[in-house]
């Protein structure tokens, strides 16, 4: 029950003990879970791919408020801005979204006040599960990998593909001979690593460097300039900027290699 203990502590223990005795009753149900939604004034929801299981207990804001305390270590107000973006992550790479009703400041989220529901994503790390996909991933011709781009609906494991994909990379494949990459990674949501305090909880190989908590624009910048990464990885594409800042590291990525293959080239010629 790993991943079922690193998310029961946050509950109540009237709470705790009606989701531990609910996946005890339904067989298989703690390895399909997805998520765990908590409704003001709703029933309790455990969500599979295939069903929804109803544990008949109402949830009211004294219980939200109990939760979002545990999952902010009794200090609401230092986990504001992620609060403001929608989501926590929590150790194990499980992440919590949020909603409830919006403080705005110059049009922007700053805040969320009576926060209503609570959604918690449960993350499973699966290992080799990105096997199958290496031969259209892999450029082995050049020793590098092909640009990818992995879509899907909502829920179908693309984050679990692309960590174990940088895993792969980062470590090599010694059974087609591919070296490992520098692999520098941009966890603008804490998904892909789930560091916790600075260090991952989940195996992204050996020649990863990660930044978090920040956007994709900064955080591929801030990576190429400073750990110089051969593979740059990032989730959740889904703004012009996030293009742009794509667009881009290619353009830098490109400058720094001619720039180190220059330099190359003027020690030989001396």
């Amino acid at each position: 029950m790993k991943y079922l203990d690193e998310i029961i502590k946050y509950f109540s223990g009237n709470i705790g003990n009606l989701l531990k005795a609910t996946l005890e009753q339904n067989s298989g149900l703690e390895e399909q879970l997805q998520e765990i939604r908590i409704r003001v004034n709703r029933p309790i929801l455990l969500k599979t791919r295939q069903a929804d299981f109803l544990i008949e207990y109402i949830i009211n804001n004294k219980d939200i408020l109990q939760i979002l305390e545990k999952i902010c270590d009794n200090s609401i107000y230092a986990y504001q801005n992620q609060i403001a973006n929608g989501f926590i992550t929590i150790k194990g790479g499980h992440r919590i979204g949020i909603t409830g009703t919006a403080v705005l400041e110059n049009k922007k989220v700053s805040n969320l006040k009576y926060v209503t529901s609570l959604n918690f994503r449960i993350a499973r790390q699966v290992i080799n599960c990105s096997n199958k996909l290496l031969g259209q991933v892999i450029d082995s011709e050049n020793g590098s990998i092909f640009n990818t781009l992995i879509v899907s609906p909502p829920g179908y494991g693309k984050t679990t593909i692309l960590r174990d994909l940088i895993r792969n990379i980062s470590n090599g494949i010694e059974n087609i001979g591919f070296k490992g990459k520098t692999c520098g990674v941009v966890d603008e949501r804490g998904e892909i690593a789930a560091m916790y305090r600075g260090v991952p909880q989940n195996d992204i190989g050996i020649r990863t460097d990660v930044i978090e908590n920040i956007s994709k624009p900064e955080g591929i910048k801030i990576l190429i300039r400073s750990m110089s990464p051969e593979i740059i990885a990032c989730d959740e594409i889904g703004s012009k900027e996030d293009i742009e800042a794509i667009r881009r590291s290619y353009v830098l990525w490109s400058k720094r290699n001619f720039y180190d293959a220059w330099k190359k080239y003027a020690r030989y010629k001396k």
